[in-house]
């Protein structure tokens, strides 16, 4: 028992995976010396951006609502840096929401993604090994929010899409794909 009285939370499954199978086949594979040295997750941060909101204020509460039933967590609005006159867009109005987990509640949320959300989706042959931007960050977006089970498909207004950024501190894109494929992310074979 923790000092309040709790019992600890359980540590999430992947996580515990990670401790015991991935950092040592990953120091085998690339000759790491030190576990330290083996890249990690730091955070994954989920995006919702709302162009409609400029017509319908309601968008921007339901998709915040979605998002945090999909992450656990508050989300927050963010709001347009410049005003476009093209878009009647001004400075400081709100265009999307968004979540950036950390710890536990980013290795759950991916473990849900690799086995539950991503195999989900329509059509579904497999996440593209070529979406790293150089630095060993992952970025994927989908196409609804429908595919997250928690979603209550009566409930929702319309659908929207989101990204999702899997921040690793991987040197490079080859190491953060190893990482990702032995976390069973589903790649594409090419």
């Amino acid at each position: 028992m923790s000092d309040n009285g709790q019992q600890p939370l359980p540590t999430p499954r992947l996580k515990e995976r990670y401790q015991r199978e991935i950092v040592p086949a990953m120091m085998k594979e690339f000759g790491y010396q030190n576990s330290l040295q083996v890249p990690r997750l730091v955070k994954i941060s989920v995006n919702i951006g709302l162009g409609e909101a400029l017509q319908n204020s309601k968008a921007i509460e339901a998709a915040t609502n979605d998002l945090a039933i999909m992450t656990g967590q508050k989300p927050v609005v963010t709001k347009a840096r410049r005003s476009i006159a093209v878009y009647k867009l001004r400075e400081g109005m709100p265009i999307g929401a968004m979540v950036t987990l950390r710890s536990n509640r980013m290795w759950d949320f991916l473990d849900r993604l690799i086995n539950v959300v991503l195999p989900r989706q329509r059509d579904f042959q497999g996440i593209s090994p070529d979406s790293f931007d150089g630095r060993g960050n992952y970025s994927l977006g989908l196409r609804e929010q429908l595919v997250f089970p928690e979603i209550d498909y009566d409930k929702i207004d319309k659908v929207r899409g989101l990204e999702l950024t899997i921040v690793t501190t991987a040197k490079t894109d080859e190491e953060a794909r190893r990482l990702l494929a032995l976390m069973d992310m589903p790649f594409k074979r090419s």
